[in-house]
């Protein structure tokens, strides 16, 4: 008899473990302010972060130039196929107004100094884990085209091929 009441009291505790636990989950949904996704047409939110190269770069000012900032991770395959075509895009554009910002959302310092090492980005680049949270980017790459009056101006949810005749060409209508 006393091994059933143990059974019992057991499998009551973790009812009400559970249920505390429930109500804690549903309650954070319900008062959590949700999290906003940043879309064309918005002002960009504002951020101040210094590059590897210790230039800074802040939006809403960075000198009126056409800012292509794209939020990548070592361990996505994505970004690491893009990255050619983004530092050659870096090259072809850095005296014609426009900055390319990779923001590395990469938790480890280690991780991220070896991608540099490895694929040496020919674009500014910087490591920070609250950036991209502010634009709700949660999957990565993801690329904001940011015109000089901070006004997010297409958002590309993907990787890109940043050779391709059609976004060379939306590039150029911006400048």
């Amino acid at each position: 008899m006393h091994r059933i009441n143990t059974v019992d009291w057991v499998l009551r505790g973790s009812l009400a473990a559970l249920s505390i636990a429930f109500v804690a989950v549903v309650a954070k949904a319900v008062y959590d302010p949700p999290i906003h996704v940043v879309v064309a047409g918005e002002q960009a939110p504002s951020f101040r972060i210094a590059a590897e190269t210790g230039r800074t770069v802040s939006v809403p000012n960075f000198g009126g130039k056409l800012l292509v900032l794209n939020f990548w991770a070592t361990w996505c395959p994505p970004c690491v196929q893009e990255t050619p075509s983004l530092s050659q895009l870096a090259a072809d554009y850095a005296n014609r107004g426009v900055v390319v910002l990779g923001v590395s959302v990469d938790s480890s310092d280690a991780a991220y100094r070896a991608f540099l090492q490895k694929y040496k980005p020919a674009f500014l680049t910087a490591r920070d884990a609250r950036i991209h949270r502010d634009y709700g980017t949660f999957m990565y790459p993801e690329t904001y085209l940011i015109d000089g009056s901070g006004k997010v101006v297409q958002k590309i949810a993907e990787a890109a091929d940043w050779s391709n005749p059609n976004i060379r060409q939306y590039i150029e209508s911006l400048l």
